[in-house]
């Protein structure tokens, strides 16, 4: 069967918050957009550009800053680089004077309330995250262009179907955790191994290594800055940042200035399991905070879910041995590859399969990584995977206000812990005796996320988010 090949650079994307698949991937799209007006045209021939947002686009989209996402890639500003404390200005600066500078070059009339426009009660039958650029030129002829942002950063467009038969052509192929399983068996190498033997098709092994590295120090950035940002969260909900007050007073007053003397002071206290529980939730808060705030994180797999892997891993440096770039690596390929067969056989978006596609499936992600690290065997390691994901179906997506902060931030600190939880419990049981598969609670994510109603997947229209009385202007 053809595979679909996915590396651990397009499972864990480095970008801007709150969502993954209503800002980065809408970002995504419209820098996609740019590319293709300069291969039809030249940018100066362009007179106008209007952004229509359909489904869960429209629905969520203020909350996620989807508009603001598309505004920046217009002006062809990259996620990955931009200066995060730069985009209200950029944003209010377009907003005043009604003028924006396409691609970086041009500069055209446009005004983000008429030029973006939510279209709440539409959408398009390929997947609930569709929007379209319409460009208007200067001769009068006018083009379109629409894409899908399909979960965790990636983007489809239109009548661009995945063709797998062009995948790269890796030496273990997998689509499934079956597949995995059997290269592992007939090879002897660990997870790890064979994602690293995979990932030499697009990049030396040292190239690797480094990208790995460079994701880990963009999570444990992340995390540091949000135990020591504090104040209410944007958009009109006033939500307190939590994870600053509890890395104060777990710190008890000790001094650090840096990541490395904090670690060390977060070491040297006796691990009883609340001091651990509370530095998990600590890790996991600060990130979903950072990432509400439009923060620089990572997907992991998307953002609505990503203070679930690097609070895990966190926890796996600070009090299980971990603190070593061996180990973090090894622990980020295992993670990717549980992540790309969920991809693969199920969603990763929250618009399609509900909260289980986010947080189920980065708890699993976790559980399986640090199954690994923590010395299980690769039967193991699918285990924990399934067990994580296996108490997350059926978890709805639905954020109050449209916003990725409640349930959202929480529901990070509960995948962290399930996924601690999991491993333990692989690591003290037989596979030979699990009644339950990998590809099998796999199969029934998937078949849970098609038998639930659109109100629960990312559109605020049930819910927590119907029950909770709140008003919200710019929702």
């Amino acid at each position: 069967m053809p595979h679909e090949s996915i590396s651990v650079f397009d499972m864990f994307k480095i970008g801007v918050g709150p969502s993954s698949s209503h800002t980065l991937g809408p970002w995504r799209a419209a820098l996609r957009c740019i590319e293709t007006i300069k291969s039809k045209t030249s940018l100066s021939n362009v007179v106008s550009v209007n952004v229509l947002l359909y489904g869960s686009l429209a629905k969520t989209g203020k909350g996620h800053g989807t508009d603001i996402a598309v505004i920046l890639g217009l002006c062809n500003e990259d996620p990955v680089t931009i200066d995060v404390n730069s985009i209200t200005q950029k944003i209010n600066t377009i907003q005043s004077q009604k003028k924006l500078h396409l691609g970086n070059e041009v500069l055209i009339d446009f005004d983000p309330l008429q030029n973006v426009q939510f279209l709440y009660n539409e959408k398009l039958s390929f997947h609930p995250n569709g929007l379209s650029f319409l460009i208007e030129l200067n001769n009068g002829e006018s083009f379109s262009e629409t894409f899908f942002s399909i979960g965790g950063g990636f983007v489809v467009k239109e009548g661009e179907q995945i063709d797998k038969s062009h995948s790269i052509d890796l030496p273990f192929p997998v689509n499934t955790a079956d597949e995995l399983l059997h290269w592992c068996m007939k090879t002897g190498l660990n997870i790890f191994d064979i994602v690293f033997e995979n990932e030499n098709a697009w990049r030396n092994e040292a190239e690797t290594k480094k990208g790995v590295l460079t994701i880990w120090q963009t999570m444990r950035d992340c995390i540091y800055r949000g135990c020591h940002a504090q104040g209410e969260l944007p958009g009109g909900l006033h939500v307190r940042r939590r994870a600053f007050a509890l890395n104060k007073k777990l710190v008890a007053g000790k001094n650090y200035d840096d990541f490395n003397s904090w670690l060390a002071i977060i070491k040297q206290h006796e691990n009883s399991f609340q001091y651990i529980l509370d530095w998990v939730s600590c890790f996991a808060l600060a990130v979903n905070e950072e990432n509400a705030s439009f923060g620089r994180v990572v997907t992991a797999p998307t953002n609505g879910a990503a203070g679930v892997i690097p609070a895990v891993l966190l926890y796996f440096i600070a009090f299980c041995d971990g603190n070593d770039d061996d180990k973090i690596i090894k622990f980020l390929l295992t993670a990717s590859e549980i992540g790309s067969i969920f991809k693969k056989g199920s969603t990763i978006s929250a618009a399609m399969g509900g909260c289980q596609a986010e947080i189920g499936v980065s708890s699993a992600m976790a559980a399986a990584a640090l199954t690994e690290g923590m010395g299980g065997t690769q039967r193991q390691v699918l285990m924990a995977a399934e067990i994580a994901m296996e108490h997350h179906l059926g978890l709805t997506c639905d954020p109050i206000g449209g916003l990725v902060q409640v349930p959202c931030i929480e529901r990070n600190t509960m995948g962290a812990i399930k996924a601690i939880t999991a491993s333990q419990l692989a690591l003290q049981s037989s596979p030979d005796y699990a009644k339950v598969s990998l590809d099998k609670v796999i199969k029934t994510m998937w078949d849970t996320a098609l038998d639930m109603s659109s109100k629960y997947k990312e559109t605020a229209d049930g819910g927590l988010a119907i029950n909770i009385p709140i008003s919200l202007p710019e929702c």
